[in-house]
């Protein structure tokens, strides 16, 4: 009869694990979608930028005029953090 015992608090135990993972996963699932959703709009956008710069630098190649590049060579090392233009701003890790 204890084993019997045993083995209902045992089976308790598993049930109650899969209880929580049944009822926490859609949840998960679902928060990963709209990542990923939102993730795929972000480089859908991208993937426009970038064509129409290369559309841009094709048209001023085919016009005869030299591609300007623009360097971060007009920030000195006087300059102060809070005068940097954003685009200047050292690259932050991403949050996940």
């Amino acid at each position: 009869m204890e084993i019997f015992g045993g083995f209902m608090v045992m089976m308790s135990i598993i049930g109650f694990f899969l209880a929580v993972i049944w009822l926490i996963m859609p949840f998960v699932v679902f928060a990963i979608k709209g990542k990923q959703d939102r993730t795929l709009e972000v480089m859908e956008r991208i993937e426009k930028r970038l064509s129409e710069v290369e559309n841009r630098l094709a048209a001023l190649y085919q016009a005869g005029q030299p591609a300007v590049v623009e360097t971060a060579s007009h920030v000195s090392d006087t300059t102060a953090p809070d005068q940097l233009r954003p685009d200047d701003a050292p690259a932050s890790p991403p949050l996940a």
